[in-house]
């Protein structure tokens, strides 16, 4: 196993508060936690009464990534699109709050503010509830999201483009991004929607779809998934997307990396994590480190490492959470004697 040396670890992750803010552009909404335990059913229906323990509530979604990049000693500038309701001053508190700027925030009074409460006992989700409207935001709010990004870029290093597919993340607002960043040199890391068609992303520099995400993909751009392998997915996403490099999330099963920069061969690396919690928010904490590592110089190997690490570290946290140096380090540490 090709596990990143101490030094490289350091070398990288130290450079991280040198970094110029990194842009990230996306679906942004709250989610909320809502604690308690299950002692009785309720004699309304057959279903679980939850007595509530605890509240507390985080920045969700494309958020949680400048809330992780905070977190790594990194500056982030979000670019989202809330509604005008009660929940929008809400999650201009929360930014604040973690020392985040709402410059890139763009209003639209037609929207909801994008909130999701789950529900969860001590060892399990009961239920999640979503307060949201997906459909693909107007081209007014579009041209307003476009131009605020467009104002930031000479002074950032990169652009983070997270797609959940709840509107925000349309045709002309992706591929915009990629191509004004590639204008000004800016390197663009994207982590995909489900049900956005790939044809967006093209251009890239960094493309991080899950398992099932590649596979969607591979098949819009008209392969037969089931007859290729693992290898040949990737090879097809990155010469049709013509990305760099390619990092697909195979769960327990680790990550796949192909860099065409490279020698062009796929490699694998296992899964780094012990203890699994909660998954909610670790693909945040990937791509974050991702983003950050390569931006530092790390090879792609090396930063899927970093990555890796960070992954780790969340899912042995309830909820939506984030990881800091300290927490990436002495995980780090307890991979490296696993492994010695």
């Amino acid at each position: 196993m090709n596990l990143i040396q101490e030094k490289r670890f350091k070398e990288i992750t130290s450079e991280f508060s040198k970094l110029k803010p990194i842009i990230i552009v996306g679906d942004v909404g709250i989610d909320k936690y809502t604690l308690g335990d299950v002692t009785r059913i309720s004699p309304e229906a057959p279903v679980p009464v939850v007595h509530v323990q605890r509240e507390w509530e985080k920045l969700g979604l494309a958020a949680n990534i400048g809330h992780n990049l905070q977190s790594l000693g990194i500056e982030g500038t979000l670019c989202g699109v809330v509604g005008n309701d009660i929940r929008a001053p809400r999650f201009d508190s929360l930014l604040e709050a973690e020392n985040l700027k709402t410059w890139g925030i763009v209003r639209d009074p037609s929207r909801p503010t994008i909130f999701k409460e789950r529900i969860t006992t001590g060892t399990q989700q009961i239920c999640r509830i979503d307060y949201e409207d997906d459909l693909p935001i107007s081209s007014e709010v579009e041209s307003t999201l476009i131009e605020r990004v467009g104002d930031f870029l000479d002074d950032h290093s990169g652009v983070i483009l997270e797609d959940y597919a709840k509107g925000t993340m349309t045709k002309e607002v992706i591929r915009k991004c990629i191509e004004m960043a590639r204008e000004k040199e800016k390197l663009v890391f994207v982590d995909p929607g489900v049900s956005t068609p790939p044809e967006y992303y093209k251009g890239c520099y960094l493309l991080k779809p899950n398992l099932k995400e590649a596979r969607l993909m591979v098949e819009s751009l008209g392969y037969t998934y089931k007859k290729k392998t693992l290898e040949e997915k990737a090879v097809i996403l990155a010469d049709k997307l013509e990305v760099e490099k390619l990092v697909i999330t195979l769960g327990p099963e680790g990550m796949a990396l192909l860099d065409t920069a490279g020698d062009g061969k796929l490699e694998v690396i296992p899964t780094v994590a012990q203890e699994v919690f909660d998954v909610s928010g670790a693909g945040d904490t990937t791509i974050s480190l991702l983003a950050s590592a390569l931006l530092c110089g790390a090879t792609l190997n090396e930063a899927a490492w970093i990555g890796n690490c960070g992954a780790g570290v969340v899912v042995a946290k309830k909820g939506t959470a984030t990881v800091n140096r300290e927490e990436l380090f002495t995980f780090y540490h307890k991979v490296l004697e696993r492994y010695q």
